[in-house]
Protein backbone atom coordinates (compact mmCIF):
# COMPACT_ATOMS: atom_id res chain seq x y z
CA UNK A 1 0.00 0.00 0.00
CA UNK A 2 1.06 3.54 -0.97
CA UNK A 3 0.87 5.22 2.16
CA UNK A 4 1.49 9.51 2.68
CA UNK A 5 2.49 10.90 6.19
CA UNK A 6 1.79 14.39 6.56
CA UNK A 7 4.34 15.79 9.51
CA UNK A 8 6.05 12.53 8.75
CA UNK A 9 9.92 13.90 10.02
CA UNK A 10 8.28 14.54 13.59
CA UNK A 11 8.05 12.43 16.69
CA UNK A 12 5.36 10.37 15.30
CA UNK A 13 6.57 10.25 12.03
CA UNK A 14 10.08 9.42 12.63
CA UNK A 15 8.99 5.90 14.03
CA UNK A 16 6.28 5.34 12.24
CA UNK A 17 7.62 5.60 8.93
CA UNK A 18 10.45 3.03 8.95
CA UNK A 19 8.45 0.69 10.79
CA UNK A 20 5.57 1.13 7.81
CA UNK A 21 8.46 0.49 5.08
CA UNK A 22 9.73 -2.45 7.38
CA UNK A 23 6.08 -3.78 7.20
CA UNK A 24 6.34 -3.94 2.90
CA UNK A 25 4.63 -0.66 2.63
CA UNK A 26 5.35 2.69 0.56
CA UNK A 27 6.24 5.62 2.48
CA UNK A 28 6.12 9.46 1.25
CA UNK A 29 6.31 11.88 3.97
CA UNK A 30 5.80 15.46 2.96
CA UNK A 31 7.47 17.85 5.71
CA UNK A 32 8.33 21.41 6.32
CA UNK A 33 11.13 20.93 8.54
CA UNK A 34 10.47 23.33 10.62
CA UNK A 35 13.19 21.94 13.13
CA UNK A 36 15.87 21.25 10.72
CA UNK A 37 16.05 17.85 11.70
CA UNK A 38 17.27 14.52 10.22
CA UNK A 39 15.42 12.09 11.72
CA UNK A 40 14.72 10.24 8.04
CA UNK A 41 18.26 9.57 6.90
CA UNK A 42 18.17 6.22 7.59
CA UNK A 43 15.21 5.47 5.48
CA UNK A 44 16.63 7.76 2.11
CA UNK A 45 18.57 4.39 1.10
CA UNK A 46 15.00 2.64 1.09
CA UNK A 47 13.34 2.10 -2.38
CA UNK A 48 9.97 2.83 -1.13
CA UNK A 49 10.46 5.84 0.63
CA UNK A 50 9.83 9.38 -1.05
CA UNK A 51 10.06 12.54 0.66
CA UNK A 52 8.88 15.91 -0.34
CA UNK A 53 9.57 19.02 1.56
CA UNK A 54 6.68 21.32 1.58
CA UNK A 55 3.71 22.94 3.30
CA UNK A 56 0.64 20.60 4.41
CA UNK A 57 -1.54 23.25 3.54
CA UNK A 58 -0.76 24.32 0.20
CA UNK A 59 -3.18 22.92 -2.34
CA UNK A 60 -0.95 22.46 -4.95
CA UNK A 61 1.58 20.51 -2.84
CA UNK A 62 -0.72 18.54 -1.48
CA UNK A 63 -3.30 17.59 -4.50
CA UNK A 64 -1.01 15.08 -6.79
CA UNK A 65 0.43 13.85 -3.17
CA UNK A 66 -3.63 12.78 -2.06
CA UNK A 67 -4.11 11.52 -5.44
CA UNK A 68 -0.96 8.85 -5.69
CA UNK A 69 -1.81 7.46 -2.39
CA UNK A 70 -4.10 4.62 -0.88
CA UNK A 71 -4.03 5.70 2.98
CA UNK A 72 -3.36 9.50 4.32
CA UNK A 73 -1.71 9.88 7.62
CA UNK A 74 -1.93 13.89 8.69
CA UNK A 75 0.33 14.15 11.63
CA UNK A 76 1.05 17.39 10.44
CA UNK A 77 0.82 20.03 13.26
CA UNK A 78 1.75 22.73 15.84
CA UNK A 79 1.83 20.05 19.04
CA UNK A 80 1.60 21.13 22.60
CA UNK A 81 -0.36 24.35 24.05
CA UNK A 82 2.81 26.24 24.82
CA UNK A 83 3.74 26.45 20.92
CA UNK A 84 -0.10 26.61 19.71
CA UNK A 85 -0.52 29.63 21.94
CA UNK A 86 2.38 31.48 20.81
CA UNK A 87 0.87 31.27 17.09
CA UNK A 88 -2.61 30.71 17.12
CA UNK A 89 -3.59 31.47 12.99
CA UNK A 90 -0.41 28.69 12.14
CA UNK A 91 -1.54 26.19 15.16
CA UNK A 92 -5.50 26.59 13.38
CA UNK A 93 -4.32 26.91 9.91
CA UNK A 94 -2.43 23.80 10.17
CA UNK A 95 -4.18 21.89 12.91
CA UNK A 96 -7.73 22.28 11.44
CA UNK A 97 -7.36 23.50 7.96
CA UNK A 98 -4.91 20.90 7.11
CA UNK A 99 -6.98 18.12 8.18
CA UNK A 100 -9.66 19.55 6.06
CA UNK A 101 -7.67 19.96 2.80
CA UNK A 102 -6.46 16.53 3.21
CA UNK A 103 -10.68 15.39 3.74
CA UNK A 104 -11.49 17.95 0.66
CA UNK A 105 -8.69 16.58 -1.65
CA UNK A 106 -9.47 12.53 -0.67
CA UNK A 107 -12.07 10.23 -2.10
CA UNK A 108 -13.97 7.77 -0.20
CA UNK A 109 -12.09 4.92 -1.28
CA UNK A 110 -8.76 6.41 0.12
CA UNK A 111 -8.32 5.58 4.10
CA UNK A 112 -7.30 8.63 6.33
CA UNK A 113 -6.35 7.49 9.86
CA UNK A 114 -5.76 10.70 11.72
CA UNK A 115 -4.21 11.52 15.52
CA UNK A 116 -6.14 13.00 18.09
CA UNK A 117 -5.27 13.68 21.69
CA UNK A 118 -7.51 12.66 24.68
CA UNK A 119 -6.28 16.23 26.26
CA UNK A 120 -9.88 16.54 24.55
CA UNK A 121 -11.41 15.55 27.55
CA UNK A 122 -9.93 17.95 29.63
CA UNK A 123 -10.99 17.63 33.04
CA UNK A 124 -12.53 14.42 34.05
CA UNK A 125 -14.89 13.47 37.06
CA UNK A 126 -13.15 11.98 39.29
CA UNK A 127 -13.09 8.32 39.62
CA UNK A 128 -14.76 8.12 35.63
CA UNK A 129 -13.06 7.22 33.19
CA UNK A 130 -13.17 8.38 29.83
CA UNK A 131 -14.70 6.44 26.68
CA UNK A 132 -15.14 7.85 23.10
CA UNK A 133 -18.87 8.40 24.11
CA UNK A 134 -17.35 10.84 26.93
CA UNK A 135 -18.23 14.71 25.89
CA UNK A 136 -15.24 16.65 24.88
CA UNK A 137 -14.15 19.37 26.76
CA UNK A 138 -10.61 20.84 25.64
CA UNK A 139 -9.02 23.10 27.14
CA UNK A 140 -5.94 24.41 25.86
CA UNK A 141 -6.25 26.26 22.32
CA UNK A 142 -3.65 23.28 20.58
CA UNK A 143 -6.69 20.37 21.80
CA UNK A 144 -9.77 23.05 20.59
CA UNK A 145 -8.11 22.60 17.39
CA UNK A 146 -6.88 19.13 17.43
CA UNK A 147 -10.59 17.82 18.75
CA UNK A 148 -12.54 20.64 15.28
CA UNK A 149 -10.47 18.41 13.24
CA UNK A 150 -10.93 15.06 14.52
CA UNK A 151 -14.56 15.81 13.97
CA UNK A 152 -13.95 16.96 9.97
CA UNK A 153 -12.39 13.89 9.75
CA UNK A 154 -14.86 11.32 10.91
CA UNK A 155 -17.46 13.44 8.91
CA UNK A 156 -15.89 12.27 5.94
CA UNK A 157 -17.22 8.90 6.70
CA UNK A 158 -14.01 7.35 5.48
CA UNK A 159 -11.18 8.30 8.76
CA UNK A 160 -10.04 6.68 11.78
CA UNK A 161 -9.19 8.97 14.77
CA UNK A 162 -6.98 8.00 17.09
CA UNK A 163 -7.08 9.55 20.60
CA UNK A 164 -3.46 9.41 21.61
CA UNK A 165 -2.58 9.51 25.17
CA UNK A 166 0.59 11.24 26.03
CA UNK A 167 3.23 9.56 23.78
CA UNK A 168 6.88 8.47 25.34
CA UNK A 169 9.84 6.65 24.25
CA UNK A 170 13.17 7.30 22.08
CA UNK A 171 12.35 8.46 18.51
CA UNK A 172 14.83 9.78 15.57
CA UNK A 173 13.31 13.46 16.22
CA UNK A 174 12.93 13.21 20.11
CA UNK A 175 11.10 15.24 22.05
CA UNK A 176 11.77 15.97 25.58
CA UNK A 177 9.24 18.28 26.34
CA UNK A 178 6.59 15.23 26.69
CA UNK A 179 5.63 14.30 30.26
CA UNK A 180 7.41 11.41 30.88
CA UNK A 181 10.24 11.95 28.42
CA UNK A 182 10.59 15.23 30.54
CA UNK A 183 10.66 13.28 33.69
CA UNK A 184 13.16 10.87 33.12
CA UNK A 185 15.19 13.70 31.24
CA UNK A 186 15.37 15.01 35.40
CA UNK A 187 15.43 12.06 37.20
CA UNK A 188 18.97 10.83 34.95
CA UNK A 189 20.20 14.26 34.53
CA UNK A 190 19.53 16.38 37.80
CA UNK A 191 18.46 13.57 40.16
CA UNK A 192 15.16 15.86 41.05
CA UNK A 193 12.12 17.72 40.04
CA UNK A 194 9.21 19.53 42.05
CA UNK A 195 5.82 18.66 40.86
CA UNK A 196 3.04 20.99 40.37
CA UNK A 197 -0.21 19.35 41.17
CA UNK A 198 0.87 16.02 40.64
CA UNK A 199 -2.91 14.76 41.79
CA UNK A 200 -3.49 15.34 38.36
CA UNK A 201 -3.61 12.29 36.09
CA UNK A 202 -3.34 11.36 32.16
CA UNK A 203 -2.76 7.95 30.51
CA UNK A 204 0.18 7.08 28.66
CA UNK A 205 1.45 4.86 24.99
CA UNK A 206 4.46 4.43 23.74
CA UNK A 207 5.57 6.00 20.24
CA UNK A 208 6.04 2.61 19.31
CA UNK A 209 3.00 1.15 19.55
CA UNK A 210 1.13 4.41 17.78
CA UNK A 211 3.18 3.59 14.91
CA UNK A 212 1.68 0.14 15.70
CA UNK A 213 -1.81 0.93 15.90
CA UNK A 214 -1.85 2.98 12.78
CA UNK A 215 -0.72 -0.10 10.55
CA UNK A 216 -3.62 -2.24 12.55
CA UNK A 217 -5.77 0.47 11.11
CA UNK A 218 -4.20 0.04 7.81
CA UNK A 219 -4.94 -3.38 8.05
CA UNK A 220 -8.54 -3.17 9.76
CA UNK A 221 -9.90 -0.02 8.25
CA UNK A 222 -13.03 -1.37 6.75
CA UNK A 223 -14.56 -3.31 10.08
CA UNK A 224 -12.90 0.38 11.75
CA UNK A 225 -13.50 3.37 10.24
CA UNK A 226 -16.11 6.07 11.08
CA UNK A 227 -14.97 5.81 14.95
CA UNK A 228 -12.76 7.33 17.05
CA UNK A 229 -10.22 4.99 19.37
CA UNK A 230 -8.67 5.77 22.80
CA UNK A 231 -5.11 4.22 22.47
CA UNK A 232 -3.84 4.11 25.86
CA UNK A 233 -2.21 1.54 28.58
CA UNK A 234 -4.73 0.26 30.58
CA UNK A 235 -2.37 0.18 33.41
CA UNK A 236 -1.22 3.38 33.14
CA UNK A 237 -3.58 5.78 34.25
CA UNK A 238 -1.07 7.52 36.85
CA UNK A 239 -0.94 10.81 38.40
CA UNK A 240 2.24 12.41 37.88
CA UNK A 241 3.56 11.60 41.51
CA UNK A 242 2.82 7.95 40.75
CA UNK A 243 4.43 8.57 37.55
CA UNK A 244 7.68 9.56 39.49
CA UNK A 245 7.65 6.59 41.55
CA UNK A 246 7.64 4.45 38.74
CA UNK A 247 10.99 6.60 37.48
CA UNK A 248 12.00 5.83 40.83
CA UNK A 249 12.32 2.53 40.70
CA UNK A 250 14.74 2.72 37.91
CA UNK A 251 16.65 5.30 39.14
CA UNK A 252 17.00 4.56 42.92
CA UNK A 253 18.43 8.47 43.86
CA UNK A 254 15.50 10.24 42.35
CA UNK A 255 14.03 12.90 44.55
CA UNK A 256 10.80 14.05 44.05
CA UNK A 257 8.48 16.39 45.75
CA UNK A 258 5.13 18.45 44.99
CA UNK A 259 5.27 22.11 45.26
CA UNK A 260 3.05 23.82 48.00
CA UNK A 261 2.44 26.54 45.81
CA UNK A 262 1.88 27.40 41.86
CA UNK A 263 0.24 25.98 39.43
CA UNK A 264 0.90 23.68 36.44
CA UNK A 265 -0.42 25.59 33.14
CA UNK A 266 -1.78 22.17 31.48
CA UNK A 267 -4.61 21.45 33.57
CA UNK A 268 -5.33 18.18 31.89
CA UNK A 269 -6.75 15.65 34.68
CA UNK A 270 -8.70 12.60 33.72
CA UNK A 271 -8.20 9.13 33.50
CA UNK A 272 -9.21 6.88 30.37
CA UNK A 273 -10.95 3.47 29.06
CA UNK A 274 -8.93 1.54 25.85
CA UNK A 275 -11.25 -0.77 25.47
CA UNK A 276 -12.73 0.12 22.50
CA UNK A 277 -9.50 -0.61 20.74
CA UNK A 278 -8.41 -3.52 22.50
CA UNK A 279 -11.76 -5.22 21.31
CA UNK A 280 -10.28 -5.20 17.64
CA UNK A 281 -7.85 -7.18 18.15
CA UNK A 282 -4.74 -4.52 19.24
CA UNK A 283 -1.92 -4.93 21.79
CA UNK A 284 0.29 -2.56 23.10
CA UNK A 285 3.56 -4.03 22.91
CA UNK A 286 5.67 -1.44 25.39
CA UNK A 287 4.57 -0.88 28.86
CA UNK A 288 5.65 2.24 31.17
CA UNK A 289 8.66 0.41 32.99
CA UNK A 290 9.66 -1.08 29.79
CA UNK A 291 9.97 2.63 27.96
CA UNK A 292 11.40 4.36 30.98
CA UNK A 293 14.61 1.67 30.77
CA UNK A 294 14.63 2.59 27.11
CA UNK A 295 14.94 6.45 27.74
CA UNK A 296 17.69 6.19 30.32
CA UNK A 297 19.62 4.61 28.14
CA UNK A 298 18.95 7.03 25.43
CA UNK A 299 19.68 9.95 27.40
CA UNK A 300 23.31 8.64 27.58
CA UNK A 301 23.69 9.63 23.90
CA UNK A 302 21.57 12.55 23.91
CA UNK A 303 22.07 15.21 26.70
CA UNK A 304 20.74 18.94 25.02
CA UNK A 305 18.15 18.53 22.69
CA UNK A 306 17.31 21.14 20.76
CA UNK A 307 14.10 19.80 19.14
CA UNK A 308 11.20 19.55 22.28
CA UNK A 309 8.28 21.84 21.27
CA UNK A 310 8.42 24.13 23.72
Amino acid sequence: MKVLITGGAGYLGSVMAPYLLGKGHKVTVLDNFLYNQTSLLEVCGHEGFSIVRGDCRDTDTLKPLIKSHDAIIPLAALVGAPLCDRDRLAASSTNRDGVALVVKLSSKNQKILYPTTNSGYGIGERGKFCTEDTPLKPISFYGKTKVEAEKIALDSGHAITYRLATAFGASPRMRTDLLVNDFVYRAVTDRTVVVFEGHFKRNYIHVRDIAKVFLHGIENFDKMKGKPYNVGLEDANLSKLELCAEIRKAVPGFVFMEAPIGEDPDKRDYIVSNKRILSTGFKPEWNLARGIKELIKAYKILRRNPYGNY
